[in-house]
């Protein structure tokens, strides 16, 4: 069993990868307008040297703001959360740690949120394009 499981996930791993390589995109849906460093855009004047860049590009956008919505919603909820526990403490010493690490946790998933929206902003500054 000790060796079943990792052969079957470099297997996996293999069939993926020989399927991916015989299933390429040859193009993909750009919404932003990205301006490169040779001073053209992405979407209408995207040559096939830069698609690649600019497809890299678009993909990081819709992760990046896939991840910040589902934090904020995620953050709302343990705002929520937190101001219950407080609300219906009645001066139990725990119930209020409890709310007061919700809201906390609700602070640092805002800040996680907000760093999402400045990952393509460091691809960017990766790949060369300011």
């Amino acid at each position: 069993m000790k060796k079943t499981l990792p052969a079957l996930i470099l297997l996996g791993l293999l069939a993926a990868t020989v399927v991916g390589a015989q299933v390429a995109p040859t193009t993909c849906k750009i919404t932003r307008s990205i301006i490169l460093p040779d001073g053209t855009t992405c979407p209408p004047q995207a040559n096939i040297e830069t698609q690649g860049i600019c497809c890299l590009l678009q993909a990081t956008y819709n992760v990046t703001d896939w991840i910040f919505v589902f934090l904020i919603a995620l953050a709302t909820v343990f705002v929520i959360i937190g101001a219950i526990f407080l609300l219906t403490a009645a001066g139990a010493p725990e119930r209020i740690a409890s709310g007061r690490n919700y809201i906390i946790f609700a602070v640092v998933g805002l800040a996680v949120g907000f760093l999402a929206k400045a990952i393509p902003g460091i691809v960017k500054l990766i790949v060369g394009i300011s």
